[in-house]
């Protein structure tokens, strides 16, 4: 079968999935607030306010968007590439690891 949609999924991802209970609800709050602040930029926007102002907004959005990413890259890393690693996998690991460094980092 074959995924048209450029998304990997990892062999291990029904074992080692999901983002650490502790870290879940502050990821939700910020995407939340993530949420608002596009919302506010699409307002702005429809108002005609000054560019620099909306720029500004905007890259407010990728710093937070970007603390997102490193959380759950953190999660990931502590938890699933730890695992896999010590599971004998380490090379799998690896390639994992670097194919999600490769797509966060510009």
């Amino acid at each position: 079968m074959s995924d048209h949609t450029d998304r990997h999924v990892h062999p291990a991802a029904e074992v080692h999935s999901g983002v650490a209970r502790r870290d879940k609800q502050d990821l939700l709050g910020r995407l939340s607030k993530v949420e608002g602040q596009v919302r506010g930029i699409r307002r702005m926007v429809e108002e005609d306010r000054y560019c620099p102002e909306v720029l500004t907004q905007i890259a407010a959005v990728r710093a937070a968007l970007d603390r997102v990413g490193l959380i759950l890259l953190e999660n990931h890393t502590r938890g699933c590439i730890v695992d896999t690693v010590q599971e004998g996998k380490a090379d799998e690991a690896m390639t994992e690891l670097m194919g999600i460094l490769r797509k966060f980092l510009p």
